[in-house]
């Protein structure tokens, strides 16, 4: 695929210049210009067992996930971001519409800033869901479809001007910024509504949303939970 192909290009740029030389040095332990690890620590909370990373990139964030007591396992479609990743938390190289696991299979599941690299990002949540076992927790932080994308001016860092295309569902590498990945890779943009109703239409159910970023949020992110199908989902969530 071209998107592969594309972050394999650009896989060492990706770790050691637009990770590395945009973070303070107080974010630098966990990989994170945005402070997401707040966001992540606060929606995905402590647990333990498996926690599936869809789209694992370099793995910044397995120390995080670690740290609420959880077992990070990534999977990314980049030999290339991966070769980064290896020495962070166990991988595997797949694409996230057919992940290689088992159904009902892992407690959590979380996708950091990648859903705009997803051109099926609906199919990629029906397989959260696939994998999940029932009342298992999904954590999707991302790029906020309100205010970033291709019709998303940011040059001012106190305004951001929005132009005519938030209604296109689109990819482009239309970006603000040569020093970001949009204008590298491209970026898929699916308006709010589009994308809240991939969630419920795999079957995932809302339970808490948060957005992050100043004066206007960056990102948006959402905790959700693979739904009950019946008694004997109860029964098998309970034995477990």
């Amino acid at each position: 695929m071209a998107r592969r192909a594309a972050y394999d290009e650009i896989a060492d740029w990706y770790e050691q210049e637009f990770l590395g030389g945009q973070r303070s040095d107080a974010a630098k332990a966990d990989g994170n210009p945005l402070n997401l690890g707040r966001v992540l620590h606060d929606l995905l909370g402590e647990g333990s067992g498996t926690c599936l990373e869809i789209g694992c990139g370099t793995g910044v964030h397995a120390a995080g996930v670690r740290e609420l007591g959880w077992t990070p396992v990534g999977v990314d479609l980049s030999a290339g971001m991966l070769r980064h990743a290896r020495g962070r938390l166990p991988i595997a190289l797949a694409d996230a519409e057919r992940l290689p696991v088992q159904d009902g299979s892992v407690p959590a599941v979380i996708a950091m800033m990648v859903h705009t690299d997803m051109l099926e990002y609906p199919k990629v949540l029906r397989e959260v869901a696939r994998v999940l076992r029932p009342g298992g927790v999904f954590v999707h932080v991302g790029v906020h479809p309100c205010f970033c994308g291709g019709f998303a001016d940011r040059l001012d860092p106190h305004a951001v001007v929005i132009r005519p295309g938030y209604l296109d569902g689109h990819w482009t590498k239309s970006s603000w910024t040569d020093q970001g990945v949009r204008d590298k890779v491209g970026a898929t943009h699916r308006p709010l509504p589009e994308l809240m109703h991939a969630f419920l239409d795999a079957g995932l159910a809302f339970e808490r949303f948060e957005e992050a970023g100043e004066p206007t949020p960056i990102v948006l992110a959402v905790r959700a939970r693979r739904k009950s199908t019946g008694l004997g989902d109860t029964l098998r969530h309970t034995l477990d």
